[in-house]
């Protein structure tokens, strides 16, 4: 149900920007496009932070100075 509301506001929307005319209908319509992308990569960022503090994964060179520390001591 919820799918279907959400297309029926979009078409709403489009109408609407469609009426307004190309030059103030496109540039609202760049402004909501551009949001939802950049709130997408804000949200894609901050998963990976999360992600990243759960579960840190060493790279060859840390591996690897942390056996020759080993091998030192």
């Amino acid at each position: 149900m919820d799918l279907l509301l959400t297309i029926i506001l979009s078409a709403a929307l489009g109408y609407i920007l469609f009426m307004m005319g190309p030059l103030i209908g496109g540039i609202v319509a760049f402004g909501i496009v551009v949001g939802c992308i950049f709130r997408g990569l804000y949200l894609l960022n901050d998963i990976h932070k999360r992600i990243s503090n759960i579960s840190p994964k060493e790279n060859k060179v840390q591996k690897e100075y942390k056996e020759y520390l080993e091998e030192k001591n």
